[in-house]
């Protein structure tokens, strides 16, 4: 017989965790089935992000930082170091202990809060019923819920002619552990993920080479801000090439020969290690059982409508696996909408307010319509920027890179984007998406005191700017 819940979740990642959390607090009885396996073999639920994702990957970045500074910009602080090295197994010995904490720390927040957790392959089958393969082995369990929430994540896109072999040609999961930092690393795509990782080995010493599909950089981005990273890419000594079409990639004598065309015609490098990062997919394969009516599209996403509900009725799926950003506090708030609309509450999500962030050094984030997206919708607007290069903590920092974006409605101020790259934007972005929820308009930012001297002061300046009232820099 199937043990009884109010909601199960398939799905332990950021969206299918927090959906449980909150609907335990709203008092429903609920349980959370994950498939994720850590390295030593035990369940480890945060999905992708906290695995293999975001957490991993801010912990290089964060310790490649560091060495970088310490071994090419601290000689301008009059800190003197000479022969410093990189332990490599320190620093991912360091990152999978981060990973551990966390992922742990979802298992005491289930317990915590009485939420049934069962580790293994969860698929939904008709009439609200999810089945349970265990990593433990034996016969299936069933569970059954008068609401299921699907939260089963992303997984990467592959390509023609380039197979993943785990070792040589690997995807996201595979560059956080490469033993060894290689002489030359090719990233295919200049996406977030190709930025960051690449990011990363660069500063450690690697040569890296990203061939980018896409004649424009960064195209989800405001060219502005798109244009003004790349320069700072370039300095750091990142090869980006744009309008490169991978064609194959083989691995002959421990090395990836890759060809790919670009304007000139077909040309092959070679590499000691390839890493595809051309995107990623709804993971939905074994999903689903027979006849359960949940609909999946031509993409491999399922179905939603615009309060994540499936065509059944008590069906719901959040984050990765449905339309919109693949972006992992995207799928936490749609949990905690989908799991509130079930206890009756006003669950909502602002999918318009939504932040985009590239830890990259420097970051870029921004929020809301970009310049481009103003002109197609035929938006009346104005525009106001302003350089890090005059902010006095910038310099202090010693790090000018970068400019704030401000756009507004031309008729009414209302902010419609805010776009930046620089030192820290990925928390400076947040007081825009604030700005924007309450529908501040531009003269609201301009008027509001910001602390001197902080790397705020540029969104300060660039409100100020939209209207020629910059203070310092020439209008």
């Amino acid at each position: 017989m199937a043990e009884q819940f109010d909601v199960v979740i398939i799905g332990a990642g950021p969206a299918g965790y927090v959906a449980a959390i909150r609907a335990a607090q709203l008092g429903l009885k609920t349980a959370c089935v994950d498939a994720f396996v850590g390295k030593d073999g035990k369940a480890s639920p945060g999905g992708t992000c906290l695995n293999v994702g975001c957490i991993p990957s801010k912990a290089l970045l964060d310790s490649s930082k560091h060495f970088h500074h310490l071994s090419a910009q601290y000689k301008d602080h009059g800190i003197q170091a000479s022969d410093v090295r990189m332990d490599i197994s320190t620093m991912l010995g360091r990152k999978d202990k981060i990973v551990k904490n966390l992922t742990g720390g979802i298992t005491q927040l289930f317990k915590a809060n009485k939420v049934s957790s069962y580790a293994g392959l969860g698929r939904l089958l008709a009439g609200n019923k999810v089945e349970v393969t265990q990593h433990t082995g034996g016969d299936p369990l069933l569970l059954e819920a008068r609401h299921v929430i699907l939260a089963s994540g992303s997984t990467p896109i592959s390509i023609p002619n380039v197979a993943f072999d785990g070792h040589y040609i690997i995807d996201n999961q595979g560059a956080l552990d490469l033993p060894e930092v290689p002489k030359r690393l090719c990233v295919i795509g200049a996406g977030v993920i190709g930025l960051e990782l690449g990011s990363v080995w660069k500063r450690l010493g690697a040569q890296v080479l990203v061939l980018e599909a896409m004649d424009t950089f960064l195209g989800a981005c405001d060219q502005d801000i798109a244009r003004a990273a790349q320069k700072e890419f370039k300095k750091q000594g990142l090869d980006i090439r744009l309008g490169c079409k991978v064609q194959r990639a083989e691995v002959k004598d421990g090395q990836v020969h890759v060809s790919y065309l670009d304007k000139d015609g077909e040309k092959v490098e070679i590499f000691d290690r390839l890493l595809v990062a051309v995107g990623r997919r709804a993971m939905t394969d074994g999903l689903l059982g027979d006849n359960t009516g949940v609909v999946i599209n031509a993409r491999g996403q399922i179905e939603v409508d615009a309060h994540c509900a499936t065509a059944v009725p008590g069906v719901w799926a959040i984050g990765d696996c449905v339309r919109g950003a693949m972006l992992a506090h995207k799928g936490s708030e749609e949990g905690v909408a989908v799991v509130e609309l079930i206890a009756g509450k006003a669950g909502h999500v602002n999918y318009s307010t939504i932040p985009w962030v590239i830890y990259t050094e420097p970051e870029i984030a921004w929020v809301g319509l970009n310049e481009a997206e103003c002109k197609a919708a035929e938006i009346p607007y104005k525009i106001g920027t302003f350089p890090f290069a005059a902010i006095g903590r910038a310099q202090a920092a010693g790090d000018t890179s970068g400019l704030v974006k401000v756009i507004a409605h031309a008729e009414t101020d209302r902010l419609l984007g805010v776009h930046m790259v620089g030192l820290n934007v990925s928390e400076l972005i947040a007081e825009a998406v604030v700005a924007m929820e309450f529908h501040a308009s531009a003269e609201d930012l301009a008027r509001i005191v910001h602390a001197h001297p902080t790397m705020s002061e540029a969104v300060h300046e660039a409100a100020l700017a939209l209207d020629k009232r910059a203070i310092h820099r020439m209008n």
